[in-house]
């Protein structure tokens, strides 16, 4: 609330830490006022976290969330009170109390550094694995074996080297055989569900066959407006294959991406590891005949 003399005084609830209540906040607490930025959930963030891609631009979700997140849990003026539940107002415009009920926690929020052992720890709770039922060795042709094998045996002396592996057999059949998933659970002693959690979270992998040469058209804000679209659906009419999907001679497989970081150079396209900058809609199957 502001006083007759344009001095600021007092302080703001704002209620719900979502999207729009963590940028309210933020411009609130800029302008030198003191912001207590409620939520009944345990953080802050609000639904849009479970978003994929946002629209106009299919950005993802938590491109747009992350900064702000970060921003108004740094913030001098800002005091999140997360877990937390508004039980009543009294008062006028300008002059009120709100009393607030805060649940319980089992953690330190202040002390808490994300490591998960009080998950693990937890009477109450699922473990965040269960313990797998011993299965037979999976069977692999022979020439996939030999190839697994070498790979497995190039990190065998790494402490982590589930990434790595997948990399190389991503690299090597261009994708991931779902066979040689099984085997490389039974040699690294991981959990399937590990694994292949691994494999769903980064867009490199794919569980499915892909072409030799990876096509991917940036369609980001920047791409977008220069004609990143247009590039996309002259490519999906001579290949004749929609965004996902493999030509039949398995020669190339199309994807869009959201930001390549190149914005300057928009629009752009990346050809394995090679990025084309400056794409024209009338060269774009010139610059594909070089593969």
């Amino acid at each position: 609330m502001v006083s007759n003399s344009n001095k600021k005084v007092g302080s703001v609830l704002v209620v719900g830490a979502g999207i729009g209540g963590m940028q309210a906040s933020l411009d609130l607490a800029e302008s030198g006022i003191k912001v207590y930025m409620l939520d009944k959930n345990p953080s802050i963030g609000g639904v849009m976290s479970q978003l994929d891609k946002t629209f106009p631009t299919n950005d993802c979700a938590m491109c747009t969330m992350a900064p702000r997140m970060v921003d108004a849990g740094r913030h001098l003026n800002i005091e999140n009170l997360t877990y937390s539940e508004v039980e009543s107002i009294e008062g006028t415009a300008g002059n009120f109390k709100v009393r607030i009920r805060k649940k319980a926690r089992s953690v330190d929020p202040d002390k808490c550094t994300g490591c998960g052992e009080c998950v693990e720890a937890c009477l109450v709770r699922n473990r965040v694995y269960l313990e797998g039922q011993e299965i037979a060795v999976p069977l692999l042709d022979e020439e996939e074996k030999i190839v697994v094998d070498e790979i497995l045996e190039n990190y065998k002396a790494s402490k982590s080297p589930l990434i790595p592996v997948l990399q190389d057999i991503n690299d090597r059949f261009n994708y991931l055989p779902p066979p040689t998933l099984d085997y490389i659970a039974h040699r690294l002693n991981i959990p399937l569900a590990h694994i292949l959690r691994v494999a769903t979270f980064y867009s490199l992998f794919s569980l499915k066959p892909r072409g030799r040469h990876m096509i991917n058209v940036c369609l980001g804000t920047a791409c977008h407006v220069r004609g990143g679209a247009r590039i996309m659906e002259k490519l999906e009419g001579e290949l004749g294959i929609k965004p996902g999907e493999t030509t039949e001679d398995k020669k190339f497989t199309l994807e869009p991406v959201r930001c390549i970081g190149c914005c300057a150079l928009g629009p752009v396209i990346k050809v394995d590891r090679h990025v084309h900058a400056r794409v024209r809609h009338s060269t774009v199957m010139d610059l594909l005949r070089k593969y």
